[in-house]
């Protein structure tokens, strides 16, 4: 299976990953880190995925793709932290002042998922944000300890996914998520 993860550039392949399914919903899109939660509340049918479009034509793009056969299959949003709600968030500290990057949502279309799209979203995010010159990587996952997480609110992804592609905890978070707690995750990119 060759899986290949791209900037997210494609306005429709990210509508079909994490856009609704009624286009004048006012769902997701994965806005509520990437921008203010004023703006994010105002934003109302067509105008949310209007600015996800404007969005996908900015430098950097608000995340990258995962690409089974052509076909869009997974979605990791990834972004500096500096531009997004992480760096105002008083539940997810600030470890030091590096200008890293976060890695805050994954989803795996149905149907391709547990065909390791996860890790390689991951990877992807990361080689990407290395690329762009992030000195660092941080992402949010529950501490489940193995148990089962709702699909629903599995997009922060947990621990061990992290643990398994070479992040480490650096520090608890003061957030909360279907009732496991979230951990700050960091993998250093300098150097390596």
């Amino acid at each position: 299976m060759d899986i290949e993860v791209r900037p997210a550039t494609d306005f429709d392949d990210v509508a079909t990953l994490v856009g609704p399914k009624k286009p004048t919903s006012n769902v997701c899109f994965c806005l509520s880190y990437r921008i203010g939660s004023k703006e994010n509340l105002a934003l109302k049918g067509t105008a949310r995925a209007d600015r996800v479009r404007g969005l996908c034509h900015e430098d950097p793009p608000p995340g990258v793709i995962a690409y089974l056969d052509g076909e869009p299959v997974g979605w990791a949003a990834v972004y500096p932290r500096s531009g997004t709600s992480f760096a105002r968030n008083r539940l997810i500290p600030h470890v030091d002042d590096l200008d890293v990057w976060s890695l805050w949502c994954m989803r795996v279309r149905p149907g391709y998922r547990k065909q390791g799209i996860s890790y390689a979203l991951i990877e992807g995010a990361v080689a990407y944000a290395k690329e762009r010159g992030a000195p660092a990587i941080e992402a949010y996952p529950v501490d489940n300890k193995g148990e089962r997480v709702n699909l629903t609110m599995a997009y922060v992804g947990t621990r061990a996914l992290f643990e398994r592609a070479g992040f480490r905890k650096v520090a608890d978070t003061g957030s909360v998520l279907d009732g496991f707690p979230r951990v700050l995750m960091r993998l250093e990119l300098q150097g390596s």
